[in-house]
């Protein structure tokens, strides 16, 4: 076995980390009679020779000893070593991508013809797959579909072969990968699409399995999303209360493991634990695959998530959940009774699926709604006494704001006027299931479930800040005494101190606590994180008697991050307003200091104290000197902005910005002319042509534009334009912010706010 692994000069070749000379030792792991040796070999395979999917030159050298070790009965987690080879020769690229380099981690470049030669490579030798279809080894043969339907040179060939195969195979999954195949080899090669798409959509018809006749038709979706029947929803719904009623529970009989040293190890642990107890966990993939295919039909999406979210199948519900968290993300549309249903899940048994409603419903903001009763009632169960101590911590949580993951978020009045799963993948020996479509369709993460030590039935720590975040963030005032009990504990997660934006007046009475806990926050290193969220809360509830501590983290700021210690603090002096005149001296003395934002926050406070433009203009005119960063003169127009009218004596100062290479710079300054000037001649057009540059202006400029109003008449196209769009302004592939949803939707309440003004002012 592994016959001249000596002679490749291994140390002359490399991987992420360096030199290759461990590699024949991790190939040696890979067939290595104990389990733990071989899943250590297989994590260091996919962390170091084939790290985030890269093909280095000692990749190419493993791919014949792969093939080797896979064509060999006698090598155990031989499956997981098809999935390596399927990763390291499923890569594609396009015609420019093969002629140039790809960056890695390390800052140097792999070449692309690495990849085009490692497919090449196993395609010459996927010859050794055809044999493994009919492997004893269950594993293996739920990965080798996959494998032929990517890397076979005769796909013609394999294409028969798994149809065939589908007729004497017994396994579940198997059978689902083979079908799951079929539809990978028909959306590859289009002189075979048509007569695969005819078959899965006999075989959605004509199988036994309801579960495969599920299958047949997500690949026949995905494969001719075009062809999708209009009874695509009683049609699943059915075939899933079909699976129900015949599948037998996957509870019991699962063999204990010690805690799993490897990466590749956790996976496989999170995957084993999600489909506990389980009857039919392939579901969820298949429904993902369908809802790929269903694309934009966002009613038939959400009507098939209704249906799930109303079955006796917890799972199905859970499975929901999580699905309708990659729909609402992407998709507009109307939510409120998938959010009503969604909140019911919190009363349920099941922790896994209460922490999914949990989870889900935290990123809701204002369309968490629908689900208020549901929190109110589920937060009302947690003991109510406070946590004893005095630690100011606010918790290991990531912090987040309106601004982003780690940003505080503007605060104050300088922003204008207008106010309206888990699945298995590569080396987890789990299988792997192509679904089709962009990474839409994972679900809204968020922190740990509602079970704590009281068991099922009280809220855990975790899980009930996760639904008092839902409750505060959607706008209910129910919030406010949960908030104040929970300001008094040991710990504070930044996100509930960020989500008292949207409670209005009402949250006032969380002042003295929150300046309780800002006076205890130490002067030392970590300020910042620990000092932030509290500065945020207190502007937002316009916590003026805090003054003086406020004034003790502005003052005493140390030198790491002391710039963004001090425009937080700003920003909150800036939101007492006149209440924070004992900070004028201040105010004043870091007019001058060399950073724009501390420079510009200063003088807005000074501005909000005060309201005296003499001191504050010519600060703001300095910082939009065109040589200066974009980000300086950003900060500039937008405390202009806040200024309004009083700042008019800028506006020459704003108007070489508006012809600034930088969009960002182009739109503050368009918004605070504006602002200050009440004329639209100059600013709208730049605002307009940002609308179309930059998606992710469209906030900023709608705002602007409601404020014009029937001035900004000549912006009702793109305006109603916006509002017919059924995706998210700010969808993005893969990926997706804490704020995405809530941004959006304040688009749309400020594009309707927006011609509802247009269409008052033209009567």
């Amino acid at each position: 076995m592994l016959t001249g692994i000596e002679e490749v000069d291994w140390a002359s070749l490399g991987h992420a980390y360096g030199p290759a000379d461990d590699v024949p030792e991790l190939l040696r792991g890979l067939a290595s009679a104990d389990p733990a040796e071989r899943e250590a070999a297989l994590d260091g395979m996919y962390g170091a020779v084939h790290h985030q999917g890269d093909v280095y030159d000692s990749t190419l050298a493993c791919i014949p000893f792969l093939l080797e070790l896979v064509a060999d009965p006698g090598v155990q987690d031989r499956g997981c070593i098809v999935e390596l080879l399927t990763s390291i020769g499923g890569i594609e690229l396009d015609d420019e991508e093969e002629m140039t380099e790809h960056p890695c981690e390390d800052g140097e470049f792999i070449p692309a013809a690495n990849y085009a030669m490692a497919a090449a490579a196993i395609a010459a030798g996927s010859d050794v797959f055809l044999g493994l279809v009919a492997d004893p080894d269950p594993e293996v043969r739920l990965a080798v579909p996959c494998a032929l339907a990517s890397l076979h040179p005769e796909p013609s060939l394999v294409l028969t072969l798994l149809r065939e195969r589908l007729t004497v195979e017994r396994d579940t999954e198997v059978r689902l990968a083979l079908v799951a195949a079929v539809g990978q080899i028909a959306l590859r090669h289009a002189s075979l699409r048509a007569e695969t798409v005819d078959w899965l959509g006999w075989l959605a018809r004509a199988a036994q399995d309801p579960g495969l006749r599920l299958a047949a038709l997500a690949q026949q979706a995905r494969c001719a999303p075009g062809e999708i029947s209009d009874d695509v929803v009683p049609w699943v719904t059915a075939l899933l209360e079909e699976i129900r009623t015949t599948s037998v529970s996957g509870a019991g009989g699962e063999t204990l493991r010690g805690a799993a040293p490897t990466f590749i190890g956790q996976v496989r642990e999170l995957l084993e634990e999600h489909a506990a107890g389980r009857p039919a966990p392939w579901t969820e993939e298949l429904l993902r695959t369908l809802h790929a295919a269903l694309d934009d039909r966002v009613d038939d999406r959400i009507a098939l998530i209704l249906a799930q979210l109303r079955s006796p199948d917890r799972w199905q519900r859970s499975d929901a959940i999580w699905l309708c968290g990659g729909l609402i993300r992407v998709w507009r549309g109307r939510y409120e009774e998938v959010v009503r249903l969604v909140g019911d899940q919190l009363h349920d048994p099941e922790p896994r699926l209460r922490e999914a409603a949990a989870s889900f419903l935290e990123r809701l903001f204002e369309l968490g709604a629908p689900a208020a009763d549901a929190l109110a009632a589920r937060l009302a169960r947690s003991s109510p006494g406070p946590a004893a101590g005095s630690d100011v911590g606010l918790g290991d949580g990531p912090g987040s704001g309106p601004g982003g993951d780690l940003d505080t978020g503007p605060v104050g009045g300088f922003d204008g006027g207008f106010d309206g799963g888990l699945r298995a993948g590569p080396g987890t020996g789990l299988g792997t299931s192509p679904v089709g479509g962009p990474g839409e369709l994972g679900g809204l993460g968020g922190p740990g479930g509602l079970d704590g030590p009281g068991g099922p039935g009280a809220v855990g720590r975790s899980g009930r800040d996760g639904a008092l975040i839902a409750l505060a963030r959607a706008g209910d005032v129910r919030a406010v005494p949960l908030l104040a009990r929970a300001l008094e504990e040991d710990e504070v997660r930044r996100e509930l101190l960020y989500a008292t934006d949207g409670l209005g007046p009402a949250a006032a009475g969380l002042a003295p606590l929150l300046r309780r806990r800002l006076a205890r926050v130490g002067l030392d290193e970590r300020l910042y994180d620990r000092a932030a969220p509290l500065l945020h809360a207190l502007a937002a509830v316009r916590g003026a008697q805090a003054l003086p501590e406020v004034l003790r983290i502005l003052r005493g700021a140390p030198a790491n991050r002391r710039d963004r210690v001090r425009e937080a603090a700003l920003r909150t002096l800036a939101a007492f307003g006149p209440a924070a005149r004992e900070a004028v001296p201040d105010l004043r003395a870091l007019l001058a200091d060399g950073s724009a934002a501390v420079s510009t926050a200063a003088a807005g406070a000074l501005w909000a104290v005060e309201e005296d433009p003499a001191e504050v203009l010519p600060v703001l005119e300095r910082w939009l000197r065109p040589d200066l960063p974009g980000a300086d003169r950003c900060a500039a127009a937008r405390v202009l902005g806040g200024i309004g009218p009083s700042a008019v004596a800028a506006a020459p100062a704003l108007r070489p910005a508006l012809g600034s290479r930088d969009l960002w710079v182009r739109v503050r300054a368009a918004a605070a002319l504006w602002r200050v000037t009440g004329e639209t001649e100059e600013a709208l057009p730049v605002l307009l042509a940002a609308w179309e540059e930059d998606r992710h202006a469209r906030v900023d400029i709608a705002e602007c534009l409601a404020e014009m109003g029937p001035a900004a008449s000549e912006a009702q196209l793109v305006l109603l334009t916006e509002l017919t769009r059924r995706r998210r302004h700010n969808a993005r592939e893969g990926a997706s912010g804490t704020y995405d949803i809530h941004l959006d939707e304040k688009l749309l309440t400020l594009c309707r706010a927006a011609l509802a003004r247009m269409e008052r002012g033209a009567y």
